[in-house]
């Protein structure tokens, strides 16, 4: 059985040079631009824009990373180019701006795409996903995510980046039809089979750690991460990370579905150098002490009723201290009649009624002040 390669490529910070003959290195590593894309297709690069945040701040996918790779595929000969994402909060374009991302796309003529058309997908659940018509149309999809860290799923990267190929107001539909860590994984498995990415880019140079994958603390990782196989690159990232790539449910429910492997002994990891062990990978480009949960995820079965009585749950909370009282958490909840928000107009920041909250946990994902963390809780009356 072939294995699935991940190239993991150094590269200290965004010098642009830099970055350029990194992401040249690792493309070279898993067999080169022309043996995953033809120059005759039309490819759309899927960068994470999940909402608006300055570039230092490590929310969405660096411009240098972009840039150097849009400069690789037309210096390769690459012509149909288009870039595209669905956001969190925000447009395409708004986001884009503030990140330097907008410069880049028009120095390279290359269009942004808003996603805002879609076509309605049908899923083995009998549910459905509206899937950006951009992101089922072209020939090829390149996902180009950031490493962070993420509430729900521990880790957001090479999969959960196409969530972004969403259209729109179903973004949030997707959580309340998907409420919870596995079920969401599932839907996020079936979306990547979907839109099918030709090639997965994680941008790890300065990655986020701790409250991600918006609110978090950004963290020099100094690495390029790139492979054809999501659930390989997300294993390696969490080898990095020193995370058990089993307690990821992408990753579980990847291999079990067939989208690729979270096995060590089915990974290959090569560098520009040639191939490492899991070992040297940590030793050479590790951060064992990267801020993410490395909790063991609770089995199904008799503590059901515990976690329905809200013992052990994870749940968020607002930092008064931080609170704008600006109103985006109770715009992004999900739910219908809302688990957040106002009491007496704006005066006190918004409450939740945990007793509709569904845990996606969008209020913490959205706010724009870092005013939201998420917290486990012991005994079901905590607040």
């Amino acid at each position: 059985m072939e294995k699935s390669k991940v190239a993991v490529v150094a590269c200290p910070d965004y010098e642009p040079a830099r970055v350029k003959e990194s992401l040249q290195k690792g493309l070279e590593a898993i067999g080169g631009l022309e043996s995953l894309v033809g120059k005759e297709e039309n490819i759309l690069l899927k960068p994470n824009l999940v909402r608006s945040a300055k570039r230092e701040r490590a929310v969405v996918t660096d411009p240098e990373v972009m840039d150097a790779l849009i400069t690789i595929l037309q210096e390769n000969g690459y012509e149909n180019i288009s870039c595209g994402d669905s956001c969190g909060l925000g447009t395409p374009e708004g986001i884009a701006k503030e990140a330097g991302l907008k410069e880049v796309l028009e120095k390279h003529n290359v269009p942004l795409k808003d996603f805002l058309t879609s076509e309605r997908v049908e899923t083995a659940d009998g549910k459905f996903l509206m899937i950006a018509k951009d992101a089922l149309d072209c020939d090829a999809l390149i996902s180009v995510s950031k490493m962070k860290t993420h509430a729900l799923e521990r880790i957001t990267g090479a999969v959960k980046n196409q969530y972004g190929c969403i259209s729109g107001v179903y973004k949030k539909l997707g959580h309340t039809q998907y409420p919870n860590a596995e079920s969401f994984a599932h839907m996020l498995i079936e979306l990547n089979q979907k839109v099918d990415p030709r090639l997965y880019i994680c941008d790890g140079i300065v990655a986020m750690e701790g409250n991600g994958p918006t609110s978090g603390d950004p963290v020099s990782m100094g690495v390029l991460l790139m492979s054809t196989d999501p659930i390989a690159l997300d294993t390696v990232f969490c080898h990095l990370v020193n995370l058990d790539p089993s307690y990821v449910p992408t990753n579980l429910y990847g291999e079990t579905l067939g989208l690729g492997t979270w096995h060590d002994d089915r990974i290959e990891i090569v560098t520009a150098d040639g191939t490492i062990s899991e070992e040297e990978l940590k030793r050479k480009y590790g951060n064992p002490n990267f801020n993410v949960d490395r909790r063991k995820a609770r089995k199904k079965g008799a503590l059901d009723l515990l976690e329905i009585l809200g013992v052990f749950q994870s749940r968020p909370y607002i930092i008064e201290e931080k609170c704008k009282k600006c109103g985006v958490c109770v715009e992004s909840c999900p739910v219908e009649g809302k688990a957040v928000r106002f009491d007496n107009g704006r005066r006190n920041p918004p409450v939740y009624d945990y007793k509709k909250c569904i845990r996606c946990f969008c209020c913490q994902e959205m706010c724009p002040h870092q005013a939201i963390q998420v917290k486990k809780h012991r005994l079901p009356w905590g607040k």
